[in-house]
């Protein structure tokens, strides 16, 4: 005889979350807000000698780029890896086909992605996983050791071209003249723009797609690298039983660090100072390539961090602003757009570093705050439940019916 389900029977308990997984995200989201507010605030790419970069703005702008840029979308994009293995297992429990359900997540993203880089900022991270996320979609039948493969084949390949074009820039003469009035120029004309209108804003945007793309070009293969990283780890449920694990992440947190603080001290050289122009993109290219050695370290010491009781109390405060990273992230475009362009205060180019860092950090500890408030009262944050609707194609906490065996 069949069993009826009772309609005074308590719903299925909510599927318990990965602290050390949000957490991680949360710390992520941290650190992709400090470069990008040097992108929005007009201070990404002024060289020593500026008058915004003079003393103690020289020192912010040269540690940010050592230590924060091209390493936290890396850890950014390990964590979308690890977490497509949870959606996953979420089809599977579901008994939902996970195709359909993916592909719909990453048009929403898209979409999202389109958006972002139109009104608020244009050096979206959001549509390149979208992009590229349809590689490891590809892949997803792939073993952990047959994807870690993988990964060490498209960081090596990617590695060799961007040193090999980098040994060619150093050989070459350093730019002209016109070269660099051109730049400045260019520089002169996107002030202009951010410090206008609404329109003016919107249109320095989408013009400046085309570099974005380029730049989305270069990263590829290191973000594609990171997310066959992350969806083997993700496989292996590597970020859960942390305790056994610490001997192996002691050993990263150590390499990671003897490699990648000396890359990045050579990047804020070579594009902040002190090193000549004819270096910039040298050393741009070594602290791309030993970017993903200090990624590692960060995520290492934090999961290290985390085995203790403090650290774990660090990891119950950043979780919640990851669960909702996403609507987190969206804030913070929102509120550099309405700081530094024409939407609001028009701020571009007219605040040094270390007062744009000191504002983000604490634009960030709000977050925390919201989140950790927020999350109590919710499951997902705002943008997180629609793209939860559009993944599930209906509305989000309602478990999808199950043929009947």
């Amino acid at each position: 005889m069949a069993v009826t389900r009772s309609r005074q029977e308590p719903p299925a308990p909510l599927r318990q979350r990965i602290v050390e997984v949000d957490a991680l995200r949360g710390f992520a989201l941290c650190g992709i807000f400090l470069a990008n507010v040097m992108v929005m605030s007009g201070i990404e790419g002024t060289r020593g000698g500026g008058p915004l970069t003079d003393g103690v703005h020289h020192v912010a702008l040269w540690l940010v780029t050592m230590l924060v840029h091209t390493k936290f979308y890396l850890l950014f994009s390990f964590l979308f890896g690890y977490s497509f293995t949870l959606q996953l297992t979420s089809a599977e429990r579901d008994g939902a086909r996970f195709a359909p359900r993916m592909l719909r997540r990453l048009l929403g993203l898209f979409v999202l992605g389109v958006l972002h880089a139109a009104l608020l900022y244009p050096g979206d991270i959001l549509t390149t996983y979208a992009v590229l996320g349809l590689i490891l979609f590809a892949a997803r039948d792939a073993g952990p050791a047959r994807m870690w493969r993988a990964a060490l084949r498209v960081y090596g390949a990617v590695a060799a071209l961007y040193l090999f074009a980098a040994t060619g820039v150093a050989l070459l003469d350093p730019a002209d003249e016109g070269e660099a009035a051109e730049l400045a120029a260019r520089a002169a004309d996107l002030t202009a723009a951010y410090r206008g209108g609404a329109g003016d804003v919107l249109r320095a945007n989408i013009g400046a797609w085309p570099d974005i793309l380029v730049g989305m070009l270069m990263m590829g293969g290191m973000v594609v690298t990171a997310f066959l990283v992350g969806c083997a780890a993700g496989k292996r449920r590597l970020l859960t039983g942390l305790v056994g694990r610490t001997d192996r992440l002691r050993r990263i947190l150590l390499a990671g660090l003897l490699v990648g603080l000396p890359g990045g001290a050579l990047m804020a050289a070579g594009t902040v100072g002190p090193m000549s122009a004819r270096w910039e993109i040298p050393m741009f290219v070594v602290g791309m390539v030993t970017a993903p050695a200090l990624t590692a370290a960060y995520a290492s010491g934090l999961l290290l961090w985390f085995t203790t009781p403090r650290g774990a109390a660090l990891a119950a405060r950043l979780a919640p602003a990851g669960r909702m990273a996403l609507t987190n992230y969206l804030t913070q475009s929102l509120a550099m757009a309405l700081v530094f362009t024409g939407y609001g205060a028009a701020l571009y180019g007219r605040v040094g570093a270390a007062t744009v860092l000191a504002g983000a950090l604490l634009f960030y500890v709000c977050q925390l705050a919201v989140s950790a408030r927020l999350m109590r009262r919710h499951r997902l944050g705002p943008v997180e439940w629609l793209l939860r609707a559009m993944t599930l194609w209906g509305r989000p906490g309602r478990r999808p019916a199950r043929p009947h065996a």
